[in-house]
């Protein structure tokens, strides 16, 4: 069971560097509380929002308090890095990257549903249903985040969308950020 964040709309509010160390350290503790549902449940926007406050926080936290976190004190091989010694850009490019890092390892714990086999008889009909999924959306096309998330609740394994994509002709193509249902995938639906 997830418990939804008190605040789904991230206000940018006051800058990070303006809190005080009391109201800095408890709007950090409540990003992180609610990272979880922000990325699993919030819109893209939301969670970008979200994402930029958080950083922001962590940020302001580490220039204030580099010896606090392991961040500061360079981990346990006991070399000291101090971010605060660091441009920006490369506090920044530290920051995701150790970020990155935790979300991953957060999202490995995170158990994955079972799904039949590629072999099972009823991919095909949901292969059909991602198509037709697809074909209803605006210009045929969906968000490759949203793409993914129509193929885990369709229950479509992945190797069985990645034949969507390789077969002749193809029923599903990339465009940028986008994936876009071709006129053989809109056939496939028609003459199902």
């Amino acid at each position: 069971m997830s418990a939804a964040p008190v605040d789904l709309h991230i206000s940018y509010g006051v800058p990070a560097s303006e809190l005080s160390d009391a109201e800095l350290e408890h709007q950090g503790n409540q990003a992180h509380a609610t990272r979880h549902w922000v990325f699993l449940h919030g819109t893209a926007e939301q969670f970008r929002r979200h994402t930029e406050r958080m950083l922001e926080l962590e940020q302001e936290y580490l220039r204030r308090h580099p010896k606090r976190t392991w961040q500061g004190t360079g981990g346990a091989d006991g070399d000291q890095l101090d971010l605060a010694e660091l441009d920006v850009l490369a506090q920044v490019r530290f920051l995701t990257r150790t970020y990155a890092t935790a979300v991953e390892s957060l999202l490995a714990r995170v158990p994955q549903p079972e799904h039949p086999p590629a072999e099972a008889p009823n991919v095909q009909e949901r292969a059909r249903e991602l198509l037709r999924r697809y074909a209803t959306a605006p210009d045929g096309r969906l968000h490759k985040l949203e793409a993914h998330q129509a193929a885990r609740e369709i229950g479509l394994p992945p190797a069985a969308v990645a034949d969507l994509y390789r077969a002749d002709p193809p029923l599903l193509v990339t465009v940028g950020e986008y994936r876009q249902i071709t006129a053989a995938g809109r056939a496939r639906i028609e003459y199902a």
